[in-house]
């Protein structure tokens, strides 16, 4: 059996996004501890706001399968979650909805099923997005997802965030390193 793949992406459509570069960051991470990582960006995968009678007539759009089979193709989840509101993003929940639905032969959430989760969160807030993560778990698990327990909020991330993915605070940096290798250690004893 081949081992174990890592999808990582962050909720966030802005470029400048912090959340995309605690993504980056946890990448590396997942590629240090010996795994593939595969980054992905949300705004190459341009959605419609998910509207059932849009489903109907016009069927799930090609963006929405492509992401389908990213998660499909990869046993791991890194996803690095910005909070708005106190929440999900709203790009974030569209993406989940789009790609839970059913598709011919495709069964509903048959992209979440076999997934083990890490949830990470950035925000120039001092409570770093966490508020949002309890959300996400939700409906991760809803979806069939493993969440893992431990998760990280990087608060004043646009402090210790650097664009190219660097990581300044070396707290903040131990923990998500020590979140990923419970991710990379958790895959490989369910994917031996």
């Amino acid at each position: 059996m081949s081992a174990p793949r890592v999808l990582v992406l962050a909720g966030s459509l802005r470029r400048a996004s912090l959340n995309k570069r605690l993504a980056k960051f946890a990448a590396k991470q997942v590629e240090e501890a010996g795994l593939s990582a595969t980054y992905l960006d949300l705004k190459d995968y341009p959605l419609p706001v998910y509207d059932g009678d849009d489903e109907a007539e016009h069927g799930v759009p090609e963006n929405a399968r492509s992401l389908r089979q990213a998660f499909i193709d990869h046993e791991g989840l890194i996803l690095v979650c910005p909070e708005y509101n106190g929440s999900i993003s709203g790009a974030l929940k569209n993406v989940i909805d789009w790609i839970s639905r059913p598709d011919g032969d495709v069964p509903m959430t048959a992209a979440f099923r076999d997934l083990t989760a890490l949830l990470l969160a950035a925000s120039p807030g001092g409570l770093g997005g966490l508020r949002g993560l309890v959300h996400v778990r939700a409906i991760l698990g809803g979806v069939g997802t493993l969440v893992l327990p431990g998760q990280h909020a990087v608060s004043k991330a646009h402090e210790v965030l650097g664009e190219d993915g660097s990581f300044s605070d070396e707290r903040g940096a131990k923990a998500v390193s020590e979140l990923v290798g419970t991710l990379v250690t958790t895959l490989r004893r369910l994917h031996a």
